[in-house]
């Protein structure tokens, strides 16, 4: 027999603004209540991403206490009103509701806007990897318009939103020129990509390795003052370049997909379709470490170190 939810559980939250490792607490909040158009789950997993840490310094500043974790996958224990195609007991992946309550992801519980079925095949903690690497990625490349022939290059291809747009972009035919540290390097070889490094030259580099200008420039690294080199390596046209990460690139006529009137369409419809390639092992998102929710400090401190290197996931205790 099913337990019946509890009016409370555990959840990883910020009652401030500040750095992550201040302000996050593990404590006992409200159990949520899925509204109209949504589902609850009993979380399984929930996948770690920088924009939890912005979330933390301010970024969207909304009512407060807060919640992290914006991509999970779980069991639905409750469905809102209108909901259809989706019953109590299944299975699926998505995107937590980080915005309109006080907990998301990083919970016993949470609250899902986007939601697909985790297909038979595709484990549950790589399921929670999948959800905002597929949906940035894959919105981005639209917003870029990038189709079979194009050259594009993927300025930060070892972040999860870099390594899920050269897997796509491939899959469409373009020819992809990665930049990357060495951690993933051979994996982006292997793929299909031609791969370059960070650093000094790295514009030559792409300009050579493409034989002139790159058509499109995806950009998802951290800021680091390399978008001017983006736009040489574009034949000097910002508007050939997009950056999912550099707020600076609205001074140079980059574009952002925070500002791009397409992102205010967000593309979850698609996870479906990548969770059924995820478990047909033709598209993957690498996971580095799991950790136990009571760890959530140690997994913050290793992703704002710079330590990932892969996906960092939180693993609920469902016992």
């Amino acid at each position: 027999m099913n337990q019946p939810t509890p009016p409370t559980m555990n959840a990883i939250r910020f009652h401030e603004y500040g750095e992550a490792t201040d302000v996050l607490r593990l404590e006992r909040a409200d159990v949520p209540v899925p509204g109209p158009g949504e589902i609850r789950v009993a979380v399984h997993a929930c996948g770690l991403n920088p924009a939890d840490w912005a979330l933390c310094r301010g970024l969207f500043t909304g009512q407060l206490p807060r919640g992290i974790g914006l991509e999970v996958s779980g069991t639905v224990d409750a469905v809102g009103a209108g909901v259809t195609g989706v019953a109590v007991g299944d299975t699926v992946l998505g995107a937590a509701d980080y915005a309109g309550g006080h907990s998301a992801g990083a919970a016993d519980f949470a609250v899902l806007t986007h939601w697909a079925h985790v297909p038979e095949g595709l484990d549950l903690v790589q399921a929670a990897a999948l959800p905002m690497a597929v949906e940035t990625a894959y919105r981005s490349l639209e917003q870029l318009a990038v189709t079979a022939g194009r050259t594009l290059l993927v300025h930060g291809a070892g972040t999860m939103i870099g390594f899920a747009a050269v897997q796509i972009a491939l899959d469409r035919g373009a020819r992809v020129i990665a930049a990357a540290g060495p951690t993933y390097a051979e994996r982006l070889r292997a793929l299909g990509a031609t791969v370059t490094s960070y650093g000094d030259g790295m514009a030559e580099r792409v300009t050579a390795a493409a034989g002139g200008p790159v058509d499109l420039v995806l950009d998802t690294a951290p800021p680091g003052g390399v978008l001017p080199a983006l736009v040489r390596v574009a034949d000097g046209d910002p508007r050939r370049v997009l950056t999912v990460s550099d707020p600076d690139g609205v001074g140079l006529g980059v574009r952002t997909s925070f500002d791009e009137d397409a992102s205010k369409a967000l593309r979850y419809d698609v996870l479906g379709e990548f969770a059924q390639r995820a478990a047909e092992g033709r598209f993957s998102i690498p996971v580095a470490r799991v950790f136990p929710l009571a760890d959530w400090r140690t997994a913050a401190e290793t992703s704002l170190g710079g330590r990932a290197r892969g996906k960092l996931v939180l693993l609920l205790d469902r016992s």
